[in-house]
Parts: C-alpha cells; structure tokens; sequence
C-alpha cells in the first residue's frame, strides 16, 4: 500500500492519457445516442485493459523500486546490478550516475594513495629523525669536550628533515604560499651558503663561488629549498675537493661537485620519489625524497632540474631559471 501513492505521482501522465479514450466513447455515444449498454461494453473494456496495464506497470515499478533500494549498499563499489534502463531519459541518468560513482571511486583510491603515502613518509621519516637524535645524545654523554660544531650539525640535520616533511605536506595542498617576482640570485644562493658554512669548514671542503650579478623569476623560498637541498646532496656525497657554484647560459644555476658520483644506470631515476640507488646503498640514511622534492618544486616554480654525473669524479646538478611559464601578478 505504501507503493500506491509514490506510484500514483509518477505515473498520473499515463492514466490521464489512458482515460482520455473513456472520454472520447461516452462523448461519441451520446452524440450519436447509441445504447446504454454499447457505452457500458466500451467502459467495461477500457477499464479492464488499464487495470491489467496498472497491475503489469506497478509490479515492474516496485520490483525496480526494491531493486534499487538493495543497490544501496553496493553502489559505492560497483554498478553492475543497476536495473536496465527503460527507456532514453533512464539511460542518460544512468549514465551520468555512472559519471559520478566513477569520479568518486577515483578520487577514494587518490585519497588513499595519498594516505598511503604519507604513512610510509612519515615511517622513514621517522627512523631517518633518530639518527641525528641518537648521535647527539651520545656526543652528549661522551666524557671528553663536547664539540659544539658537531653537536649545530646534527641540530641542522633534524631542521633539514623537519622541512623537508613541512615541503612535502604542503607540496599537494589545494593552495600554495607562492610569491612569484624578480629575486636577486645571489641574495638567495648566499642563505644557503651561510647555512652549511660550518660544514664547509669543519670537513675541509672547498667552496668556490663569485657573486653572480643575475635577478630571477621564481619564489624566494622554495628556489631556496632546492638549493639547500642540492648543496646538502654535495657535501654529503663529497669527502675531499670542492663544491663550485657558478651560471651557465641562458640563467642556468649549477652547482658541481667533486664527490662519489652517480652510477650510469641511476642517473634517470634520481628525481623518482624513494629512489637511492648505490648511493642510498652506501649511505642508510638517505631516503630518496630530496631529489623527488626538488625536482616537483622546480615544476611548480616553472624551472627545470637535471643532473649529470661520472663516478669517482663527481656530480653536476642544473637548475634552468629561465621561466617563460611564470608571470608577475
């Protein structure tokens, strides 16, 4: 019974149009006076034929009603048990459900992923943090002078790390804190320079860098980042020599090393994310997420990253600052 006035609603069209031949007999009889009973045999069969029609459209209306109903509970997963479409209207609804349920499941293994991501960061993360954590602790309980160098240089190792899971948090977030206008070079490449100075001093490390005299199109920032990021690849990688820091045309930055190098077969893949290489192999502490970093940020800041590299002989990384797909606000 609860079917009857839903049913009713929805199909109140139809038995408006199935009457009208009712309508159409009674007028026609009587203006014909034709008998009472020829225009009660009419109704009679009028009326039987729309309740068999009534009885077969509502038994179907409600068996696709349940159906529906029972489609509930699946239909964040498939589709597949949708009732046929019963004519052109139902299959463009169809459709765009269909639209709509595929979006959504897209965008749920997205979400996931991205969960999934950002649990197995977080984990190496998490043991990559220790490491510093546990050296410091023991250069704190070593009976002989504490060297406060080394004690900045771990201090500097977890900042590194703090922003390196900062950079990767904000990375995909739906707004960004860009601020995109003409920087001097220098001015940037100097904060990176002061930030490692002690590192440059204490392993010995020859930093050969003049003034570059060059304004580029970027953020601040993150073009920062990157380069911190790649003179801390440098000096973890480079035992004795120097790291040189020079322009090449047209507006590239390179910073050159004379570092392990990086195996042939693992050049191509040192931007993919997780990805160390023999490298990584050597050192357990890398995690792979540096390079991947840099090169993401490049593609949002418009620039281009690239290394080339000979083992034994050192690496050279190239940031291309010539930006044509930015503009000032």
């Amino acid at each position: 019974m609860s079917f009857l006035v839903p049913y009713a609603k929805a199909r109140r069209k139809s038995i408006c149009a199935s009457l009208l031949p009712v309508l159409i007999f009674t007028l026609i009889f009587l203006l014909f006076n034709l008998p009472l009973s020829v225009l009660l045999y009419a109704w009679g069969l009028c009326l039987f034929c729309l309740l068999i029609f009534l009885f077969t459209d509502f038994s179907a209306y409600k068996s696709r009603h349940l159906q529906l109903q029972l489609l509930r509970q699946e239909i964040s997963i498939t589709l597949e048990n949708l009732p046929p479409a019963s004519d052109i209207v139902e299959a463009d609804y169809q459709a765009l459900l269909e639209i709509v349920c595929t979006d959504k499941l897209q965008l749920v293994e997205q979400m996931d992923a991205q969960h999934n991501d950002l649990i197995e960061y977080y984990t190496m993360w998490a043991h990559q943090i220790k490491t510093p954590i546990s050296a410091m602790r023991l250069l704190l309980q070593s009976e002989a002078a504490l060297d406060k160098k080394e004690l900045l240089d771990e201090l500097q190792r977890i900042e590194q790390y703090v922003e390196m899971v900062l950079c990767y948090l904000r990375l995909d977030a739906g707004s960004t804190d860009y601020v995109i206008k003409q920087y001097d070079l220098d001015s940037i490449i100097r904060q990176a320079i002061r930030k490692y100075a002690s590192q440059f001093i204490r392993r010995k490390i020859r930093l050969e860098y003049v003034p570059l005299n060059c304004s580029v199109l970027t953020d601040e920032k993150w073009l920062l980042f990157i380069i911190e990021q790649l003179l801390s690849n440098a000096l973890k990688y480079t035992k004795s020599g120097k790291i040189e820091i020079l322009l090449e045309e047209p507006k590239t930055l390179c910073i050159r090393d004379t570092g392990i190098g990086i195996a042939a077969e693992d050049l191509p893949r040192i931007f993919d994310k997780g990805f160390t290489g023999y490298n990584g192999r050597i050192d357990n502490k890398a995690t792979g997420i540096g390079l991947y970093l840099c090169r993401r940020i490049s593609e949002n800041l418009g620039h281009k990253i690239r290394a080339s590299s000979v083992v034994g002989h050192g690496t050279t990384m190239r940031i291309d600052l010539f930006s044509s797909e930015l503009y000032v606000d």
